[in-house]
């Protein structure tokens, strides 16, 4: 089945979540979905396009999994094996100078209607998904959406788990999801 072509039953304004408290977080569209939410915009039937953009880097998603859902697969940012990232203690990266335009190439490749809904993915709803977003807004997708709270979700505060992404998001929210990956969706392979 497209998604593309999926349609909503209730109104978008009925469905989409409160902001974020992170500023970091916030988008210049101000609009936000949770991952049930999300789900629900690309499952539902009525009136407007729904696309669902993945933001992360390509190996994140071979080793955290993949949703099928997925209509489109370009990273904001890019891992750099070669760089390391002392504060972090962690490898590196770079913004991906090429997103706006790798993601409009594929928006025009899929026919995606410029008013179409645009839902921004990344790991946790925080620091990929916004400025995904806000990228796209700056070059007239007035409805995008960052997901708030990711595909992993969130870390838990305690318990056997504490420090672990296992607090809402796609994953844990029982969504589909797994480990296959779909070639004609992942970035650079087209």
């Amino acid at each position: 089945m497209n998604r593309l072509l999926v349609l909503l039953l209730l109104p978008l304004t009925a469905i989409a979540a409160d902001a974020p408290e992170k500023a970091s977080m916030h988008t210049r569209a101000g609009l936000y979905v949770d991952a049930l939410e999300a789900h629900e915009m690309l499952t539902g039937s009525a009136e407007h396009e729904v696309v669902l953009v993945d933001v992360r880097d390509p190996v994140e998603l071979k080793f955290t999994g993949y949703t099928d859902m997925t209509d489109i697969h370009v990273p904001w940012k890019i891992i750099d094996a070669s760089s390391w990232d002392e504060k972090k203690q962690s490898y590196g990266g770079h913004v991906n100078k090429d997103f706006g335009t790798d993601v409009k190439s594929r928006l025009d490749a899929l026919d995606v209607d410029k008013q179409a809904h645009i839902i921004f993915m990344c790991r946790s709803g925080s620091t990929r998904s916004a400025p995904a977003a806000d990228a796209l807004f700056a070059m007239g997708y007035p409805n995008v959406y960052s997901m708030v709270d990711g595909f992993e979700g969130g870390k838990s505060k305690d318990g056997v788990h504490k420090g672990a992404r296992v607090v809402n998001g796609w994953k844990n929210s029982e969504l589909p999801w797994g480990w296959k990956l779909e070639k004609d969706v992942m970035y650079g392979i087209q």
